[in-house]
């Protein structure tokens, strides 16, 4: 049984309205969260649900999404509540409808925005997940030691927990050590990143404005950010010479790219399997044989 009656009446609570949920319709698209949009027949709102341990994940995405929508530099669904019950977590979202029909170009100069908002050490004032895996984020004045330690070592040790040994675990131990040579002539900014963006995470409003949700919200390099829209397609060239316009990247960033999306691919390893064990030595070694 879903939660409607817990989730109206904290709606209710929140927004100091008399919603009770009289429709509930499941949307289809996610694989970690079950999606709904529910309605009192005049008012609407957008809800994830998951398994009561999933509370932690939605309160950080909660915050993250406020993160974001605090710099007024590009729009994000706004929170509303979440909570749960002995059957089930919930995250309540402002519904909005959403469409392909926008100007890349906006998203690029956007997302540029936001990557100016910077913090003074890298991560982020508390963990929240990339995926259904924790994302540890614990500050660091350095950004070679935070992306060693809480983004690649992380995810190799979850990988040799995993049971995947051998040579992966060989070149994840070479590229850490070596880590510092692919950042001679780069030092990064903290920027406020997104963290998850691959394009099912970016959609427009009904006014063609660009929009992000689903974030992995912590202050990084920017480059992070745009080496993963690179990583399964999905952003148009439009979208790259506005970032670049406004923002241009700096030498070497096809090197790094690799850098950063090897996180990615390592983290798709421990989600879904063998069947990215290949694609993640490959990136070592090469980055390695870049570096010798």
């Amino acid at each position: 049984m879903q939660p409607w009656f817990e989730v109206g009446a904290q709606i209710a609570a929140v927004t100091n309205s008399g919603f009770t949920v009289k429709e509930a319709q499941a949307i289809g698209g996610g694989c970690i969260n079950q999606a709904y949009s529910i309605s009192d027949g005049s008012q609407m709102y957008f809800v994830k649900l998951n398994e009561p341990g999933a509370l932690s994940m939605f309160e950080a995405e909660a915050t993250g999404l406020l993160e974001i929508h605090q710099t007024h530099a590009i729009r994000v669904p706004q929170p509303v509540c979440y909570g749960k019950n002995d059957k089930a977590a919930w995250l309540v979202l402002e519904y909005l409808v959403l469409t392909d029909r926008g100007k890349a170009s906006d998203l690029g100069m956007q997302l540029a925005a936001l990557h100016r908002i910077t913090a003074e050490q890298y991560g982020w004032f508390r963990d929240n997940t990339i995926g259904q895996t924790s994302q540890i984020n614990t500050g660091s004045p350095s950004w070679i030691d935070f992306w060693r330690r809480h983004r690649l070592q992380y995810q190799l040790d979850l990988a040799k927990a995993n049971g995947f040994h051998g040579k992966l675990q060989q070149l994840g131990e070479q590229l850490l050590i070596e880590l510092e040579k692919f950042f001679t002539s780069h030092s990064p900014r903290p920027s406020l990143l997104h963290g998850d963006l691959w394009s099912g995470n970016y959609a427009y409003n009904q006014s063609g404005n660009p929009v992000i949700f689903d974030p992995a919200v912590y202050y990084g390099d920017r480059e992070a950010d745009i080496a993963m829209t690179e990583l399964f397609g999905g952003f148009s060239a439009e979208f790259y010479s506005a970032y670049r316009c406004d923002y241009p990247l700096d030498s070497g960033y096809n090197t790094r790219k690799v850098v950063y999306n090897l996180y990615h691919i390592l983290n798709h390893l421990n989600l879904f399997g063998n069947s990215y064990r290949h694609q993640a030595e490959q990136m070592m070694s090469w980055l390695l044989a870049e570096i010798r």
